[in-house]
């Protein structure tokens, strides 16, 4: 190992990444293993337990046992819990980048905003169970209604390789704050930092069985997990085709499902826009997190007055893109996060060779001649029809293409089959109004990037998923709602079969 990759690697590594089950540490029931790999030397650092059926079974076991006392805490209670994870999550916020960092590939500034984005979750959806009150409907002065919401059960939460545990405290801390149990199954690309919720969630007090973590393959534990009849929930980021099978999976026992699949947003950009702050947007959209996220701007439409300067612009910020090491601080992207998603870019690269003008990047960085690096890519002139425009790429690569109205930017903004996100830049804030509500998306925002408030519900149209999680959509998706009438009067029913 070179001084530079062995800079790269956190101190204390674990050997071995285990299950924890009912608040122990268990290798998988048949003592199976999978090696887990760093992306800047592809070489195995450690083993972690993969789990099936018999593990999943454990797992949901635990869960199980430990709803019955974790639903009737009251709401305070489970939020002054949720207030002390979030505590121990911020005193471990260097460890949990530097482990993010080693295992993901993302560039360390921003390993540690998301450890801070993991912490406000939790504090956020404490918030949110001591504030949410309950819904009482009067109808006039014979009857009042009144809604009861109760936790649904066990939920099974399966999450993505991309900022990994960021999106595990996404679901984990709506799911507890609501009274769930859980079995929480991370991405076998990248579970180290998952590794650090036992002792987080220990020191914080969650009782033993409430949150569950099974390790593996997503094809045998994941679909462990959306077959377990015993869990009735499912919550789910990652690809369509994934999230299509759970749907299909799911449908046999009828379980409440949240699929936050994938993305091809467009960027609109008029020629009245601050070209300025627009470039900035597009930049640090599609390059940040090395272009493995689902809401970025990956389709950047330019109005024709300004496209070959824009498009000329933004070839050369993204040669200036910082490339290197993922624990060094002045990186802007990284290493991919795993070589067979490295191939799936490079593959897009070349396939964008064929379809569009290559205008920055396209291969290797040259002082980095060994991991998933990419030089931050930028395709002009692309045809609608072309596959980098219409397929999620996931990667650090942009398509460009211009358009010469309003109608054909939003034609051109809903033509895939995606609709997750989109980001339209205008002067005009009647016109930036318009095609907000004329893109089919989840979520727009108006000259921005991608600033989200926790209260607003997040999620896509078409093949970007279904359903809503977010603020008190997320309670809403973890509970049961029960009506319960009651006559204030005297009940005036019809009398069948009185004489």
């Amino acid at each position: 190992m070179s001084t530079n990759l062995a800079a790269h690697r956190p101190a204390d590594l674990p050997a071995e990444i285990r299950h924890w089950i009912g608040g122990e540490l268990l290798d998988s029931a048949d003592g199976r293993t999978f090696p887990v790999c760093d992306p800047v030397s592809n070489s195995s650092y450690a083993t972690a337990a993969a789990g099936g059926r018999d593990d999943v079974d454990r797992a949901v076991t635990a869960a199980a046992t430990a709803f019955p006392a974790w639903s009737k805490l009251g709401n305070r209670e489970r939020a002054r819990i949720l207030y002390r994870i979030a505590d121990a999550v911020e005193a471990r916020e260097e460890r949990l980048a530097a482990l993010e960092t080693f295992d993901s590939g993302l560039p360390i500034t921003q390993a540690r905003g998301q450890a801070r984005r993991a912490a406000e979750n939790f504090r956020y959806f404490a918030d949110v169970i001591v504030a949410l009150g309950e819904e009482a409907f009067r109808a006039g002065d014979q009857q009042i209604n009144y809604v009861v919401r109760s936790p649904i059960g066990v939920a099974g939460l399966i999450t993505p390789w991309n900022t990994p545990f960021m999106l595990e405290s996404w679901k984990l801390a709506p799911a507890l704050a609501s009274g769930c149990t859980l079995v929480l199954k991370p991405a076998e690309w990248t579970p180290l930092s998952a590794s650090l919720w036992p002792e987080i969630l220990d020191e914080a007090g969650v009782p033993s069985g409430v949150v569950n973590i099974v390790h593996g393959i997503g094809e045998e534990a994941g679909q462990a997990l959306v077959d377990h009849p015993g869990v009735p929930l499912i919550s789910f980021t990652g690809s369509t085709d994934t999230g299509r099978h759970i749907v299909r999976s799911s449908a046999t026992h009828l379980k409440t499902t949240s699929m936050e699949l994938g993305g091809k947003s467009p960027v609109v950009l008029f020629a009245d826009a601050d070209l300025d702050a627009a470039l900035d947007s597009v930049v640090f959209g599609v390059f940040s997190l090395n272009g493995e996220r689902c809401t970025a701007g990956s389709r950047v439409l330019v109005e024709r007055p300004v496209y070959e300067e824009f498009t000329r612009r933004l070839a050369e910020r993204a040669e200036r893109v910082k490339v290197g090491l993922p624990a060094d601080p002045a990186t802007e992207v990284g290493a991919l996060v795993h070589p067979e998603h490295y191939a799936r870019v490079l593959k897009y690269v070349e396939i964008g060779r064929q379809e569009a003008r290559l205008v920055a990047g396209g291969a290797r960085p040259a002082h980095l001649p060994e991991g998933n690096y990419l030089r931050p890519t930028v395709f002009a002139d692309v045809p609608r029809d072309a596959r980098i425009f219409q397929e999620e790429i996931f990667g650090p690569v942009v398509a460009v293409a211009p358009f010469d109205d309003e109608a054909e930017a939003v034609e051109l903004a809903n033509a895939t089959e995606y609709g997750l996100a989109a980001y339209v830049w205008t002067s005009d804030l009647k016109r930036g109004h318009r095609v907000a509500h004329a893109v089919d998306s989840g979520m727009v925002w108006i000259n921005s990037h991608n600033v989200r408030d926790l209260r607003t519900p997040f999620g896509g149209v078409k093949s970007s998923g279904l359903g809503r999680e977010g603020g008190a959509h997320s309670i809403d998706f973890y509970t049961e709602s029960k009506i319960v009438h009651v006559m204030l009067g005297e009940a005036h029913t019809p009398r069948f079969g009185a004489s």
